[in-house]
């Protein structure tokens, strides 16, 4: 599938549960953000941003400035730990935990060769699912850029959309077997319905 990075977003508040620790959560015996971190273990390296108590081996863990900051500060934290030289990077929230390497394959095929700056699953609306997509770092990073002058310095509760305001997006509608792999898991609903298809 070629070389590419993983920045794992897991520093959300998830106030519709509480205030849980959300990627923490068991689905099929495992914590989603593990489930996620599995679904790239080819990507090196592989960060997750966030709080965590334990983490596969090898995985990197950063927090957001500041903590709690949002998904586009936990993504400047992610991609300040990677190599000038990494190109690729799947960009995915902690919450995912249908997730599958073939889903990430499926990404990275899509972008392979094309004229974008990332590509993302789409779901059955139409909606993309941008914290379910692959990008090129440059991009994502010129985007930061312009988001930290526009916004006096801060990119504390930026929305994903204005990081990828103006970027050129492959949308990718799910044609593989199985559950949709840009799932994610915002109720307790939804934690019981991804349960039943992990099983």
């Amino acid at each position: 599938m070629g070389t590419y990075a993983a920045v794992v977003l897991a520093g959300g508040a998830a106030r519709r549960m509480g205030g849980v620790d959300k990627p923490a959560l068991s689905v099929g015996g495992r914590p989603m953000r593990d489930r996620v971190l599995a679904a790239v273990g080819d990507a090196r390296p592989r960060v997750l941003v966030g709080a965590a108590d334990s983490v596969p081996a090898g995985v990197r863990v950063v927090r957001e400035d500041p903590p709690g900051g949002g998904p586009v500060a936990a993504a400047a934290a992610g991609l300040a730990l990677l190599e000038t030289d990494i190109v690729l990077v799947a960009l995915l929230a902690a919450d995912l935990p249908l997730l599958t390497r073939s889903a990430i394959g499926d990404l990275l095929a899509h972008l392979a060769g094309e004229n974008a700056d990332g590509a993302c699953f789409v779901d059955g609306d139409g909606r993309r699912q941008s914290l379910c997509g692959v990008w090129r770092v440059a991009a994502l990073r010129a985007g930061l850029d312009r988001l930290t002058g526009e916004r006096g310095g801060s990119l504390s509760g930026a929305p994903v959309r204005a990081l990828l305001a103006g970027l050129v997006v492959r949308e990718v509608p799910w044609s593989g077997d199985g559950p949709p792999p840009w799932f994610d898991c915002d109720t307790d609903e939804d934690v019981r319905r991804a349960e039943e298809w992990a099983r």
